[in-house]
């Protein structure tokens, strides 16, 4: 097959979608922290929404998030309050807390009958997204996860070339990716701290590299997991981040994983070798690596699965006994990705389509990530455990 042949049938085309704007929908945010601020803003970037509410445990945070992106909004001190005030008549809500509540937030909007778009991760435990996943179930509204880079088009190529067989059966997955130095502590302790963020490196930017490779082969179950965690420059007072900004006490605050790895073995017999770093001393753990019978895949490291491609992936092959390599172009998203993610929850309850991200795939996403630090506190090799739904 030519080079070319193969570009041609990962081709996809892209149409502007029509907006109806005569009915508005009228939107929550709980939490109004840094990432709220990406939420809000793609929101005000669609013409059917209004964003008439806001909840955050911090007194006055609301009141000051709301007047800086210039909205007129209720504000709340807890949601619990927000949801119970029928007058705002909420359609949906963003739940942009940190990930310890996630799953507190989620499940109460949902009791309350709202849609919900719920950041990323899913949550800290398997038992807490059987949970969210149980009332979602119960409510019949659209519940989806943050996961922009899913709607990045050369994300979306990566399955298209998984799914089309040129890789044959697919046996071994090399993932991961991270940061060299990149503690996110400009945004404060509560991705770092034990009773807000819970987990680090692994739920903030691990997750995304995850859905990276599990997507594209169909997110087949998880069975074991033998996992690794460390904190090695999140508790190092010397950590150059620390000392630039002037916080070196975050080193005490420090109680989460900043590199975790994993040997996970996948429904079908497939090998899943993972590592993901938020401060290392290297530039890069490695490339993702998709292993087929046919072919593999090379997809280029970044700082970060985000949805941010740099450079072209690589498919090698055998044709007619030679060793060949196709390179797929990269392909310039047509809008951000923050605005896609929100969009695309926007229009899955107003058409009544599936989610864009469903929790039943990121349900093993979380499972995984949560029994990698099982495996870690135990130090041994341990068996995916999913509660039923």
């Amino acid at each position: 097959m030519a080079d070319s042949d193969i570009l041609n049938k990962f081709e996809s085309a892209q149409e502007e979608k029509i907006i109806d704007t005569d009915k508005k929908v009228r939107v929550g945010i709980i939490g109004t922290g840094w990432i709220a601020d990406a939420h809000v803003v793609a929101y005000k970037d669609c013409p059917d929404v209004e964003i008439v509410a806001g909840a955050d445990i911090i007194p006055g945070k609301a009141e000051a998030f709301f007047k800086k992106h210039g909205i007129e909004a209720k504000c709340y001190g807890e949601h619990t309050e927000m949801l119970a005030d029928k007058a705002l008549n909420l359609d949906a809500v963003s739940v942009c807390t940190y990930n310890k509540t996630h799953a507190v937030c989620a499940i109460d909007s949902l009791n309350a009958g709202l849609n919900v778009m719920l950041e990323k991760p899913m949550c800290v435990t398997t038992e807490e997204a059987v949970e969210i996943m149980r009332a979602e179930k119960k409510s019949g509204k659209i519940l989806t996860i943050g996961f922009q880079p899913r709607l990045n088009p050369n994300m979306k190529k990566i399955k298209e070339i998984v799914d089309s067989g040129v890789l044959g059966k697919i046996y071994y997955i090399q993932t991961g990716g991270g940061r060299r130095r990149g503690i996110p502590t400009p945004f404060g302790t509560s991705f770092i701290a034990k009773d807000t963020g819970c987990i680090g490196a692994l739920g903030d930017i691990g997750c995304y590299s995850l859905d990276l490779v599990l997507n594209a082969i169909g997110y087949p179950k998880p069975l074991t997991v033998s996992g690794y965690t460390s904190d090695f420059f999140g508790t190092d007072p010397d950590y150059i981040t620390y000392k630039e900004s002037g916080h070196s006490e975050y080193a005490k605050t420090f109680a989460v994983d900043d590199f975790a790895a994993a040997f996970v073995r996948l429904e079908g017999g497939i090998v899943l070798d993972f590592r993901i770093a938020w401060a290392m001393n290297l530039d890069t753990p490695g490339d993702t690596v998709i292993m087929g019978t046919k072919g593999s895949l090379r997809v280029p490291s970044t700082d970060c699965w985000n949805g941010t491609f740099y450079s072209p992936m690589k498919i090698y092959q055998e044709v007619a006994g030679s060793q060949v390599c196709t390179e797929i172009p990269l392909i310039p998203p047509p809008k951000s990705l923050f605005y896609l993610k929100i969009r695309s929850f926007v229009d899955s309850f107003k058409e009544g389509t599936s989610a864009t991200v469903p929790s039943s795939q990121i349900l093993y996403n979380q499972a995984i990530i949560d029994h990698i630090n099982k495996s870690a506190r135990l130090g041994k090799e341990v068996k995916v455990e999913i509660p039923e739904i």
